[in-house]
């Protein structure tokens, strides 16, 4: 672990954990755009972790990035942290400078691209995307669009376009929007070699699957502190044996989901490798499930209520299983990946993934 990682944890655990208490998460649940928080992360190059310091950003690793992403989760940080990534991802590798703010992506869903034609010495953007996240609240979105076969970047100022707002089940916006519009020459550049958007639902598919570890070891612990204090029948409700059985399946699943998330993260650092992300992804999606079940067993139903912090991490664990690939897309690509190997190949496969 390097010098840099350790203060980047120091620094990003700070930063969330002073500016996602219940109050703020409340009004970012009610539409409030948290600015402080966002201006924090800015001023300590958070949002342009993977822009190329060459060109103003703070040129972080991917695994750097993505395990400040994990803590952001960690503390249920209600910004577009990993759609900004993504977007200035995209930007930096097409050549395209993004102005400053939060960013999104398009599409986002993996359905109805945006078509994208040359027009009058710039270009012409045209189509739907479907529950792009926080498009109300972004500087610019990043449309990964084609011209022909040649995948493209477009970054587009989301006043030119048609915005229905929407929401997932933690209340962060998913908007649905209609391209009709006309965009310059600089805007519009060929992606980064090897980008397309299969690279992309990967990208964004690791990084759910951090913020899924990062909100599930928050959960962890928030169920093992309530247990210890909750007293039924005269002692604490970690005494009984069952809630004992569900404690340690719920740590399980939490160390399950960080080992997978440390493995999307070595594999999108490298090579974006499909196998590794796809199977990450899966059991991220597997653990949110069983986990944000178990703890709201063990709560009751005061981990239900607005009151109560619970419903900030499980709605989102509950959101983002679904985001970039549900398990069962993906659990679809190993089994036809497996399928292709054959016997003679599938072990060697399976554990050099």
């Amino acid at each position: 672990m390097s010098e840099t990682t350790d203060l980047l944890r120091d620094m990003a655990e700070r930063l969330f954990g002073d500016g996602c208490d219940k109050a703020a998460l409340a009004a970012a649940a009610n539409g409030e755009w948290p600015k402080a928080l966002w201006t924090q992360m800015e001023e300590n190059g958070l949002t342009n972790a993977l822009t190329p310091e060459n060109a103003g950003g703070s040129g972080l690793s991917i695994s750097d990035a993505l395990l400040a992403l994990r803590i952001s989760a960690r503390h249920a940080a209600p910004v577009p942290f990993a759609e900004t990534l993504l977007a200035s991802w995209l930007a930096a590798g097409a050549g395209l400078v993004a102005p400053a703010g939060p960013l999104t992506i398009a599409p986002a869903s993996g359905v109805d691209v945006p078509a994208l034609t040359k027009r009058d010495g710039g270009w012409r953007l045209s189509g739907r995307a479907r529950r792009v996240p926080f498009a109300r609240d972004a500087a610019a979105i990043a449309v990964l669009t084609a011209d022909g076969a040649m995948p493209m970047v477009a970054l587009v100022d989301p006043k030119l376009c048609k915005i229905e707002n929407g929401k997932n089940l933690a209340s962060e916006p998913r908007d649905d929007m209609v391209f009709d519009c006309d965009l310059a020459a600089r805007d519009v550049a060929k992606a980064a070699n090897g980008v397309d958007a299969h690279t992309l639902r990967l990208f964004g598919a690791a990084m759910r699957a951090n913020q899924i570890a990062g909100a599930l070891s928050r959960v962890l612990d928030m169920t093992v502190q309530y247990t210890q204090e909750r007293v039924q029948f005269g002692k604490p409700i970690s005494k009984f044996q069952a809630m004992q059985h569900n404690l340690a399946m719920l740590a399980a699943h939490s160390a399950a989901a960080n080992a997978a998330a440390d493995m999307a993260a070595d594999a999108a650092e490298k090579d974006m490798d499909e196998l590794a992300i796809a199977a990450a992804k899966t059991r991220c999606g597997e653990s949110a499930s069983v986990g944000a079940a178990i703890a709201h067993q063990a709560h009751g139903a005061i981990g239900f209520t607005q009151e109560h912090m619970l419903h900030f991490f499980t709605q989102r664990l509950w959101s983002w299983r679904d985001e970039f690939g549900k398990e069962s897309d993906w659990a679809l690509l190993i089994g036809r990946s497996a399928a292709k190997a054959g016997r003679e190949k599938i072990w060697s496969d399976i554990v050099t993934a």
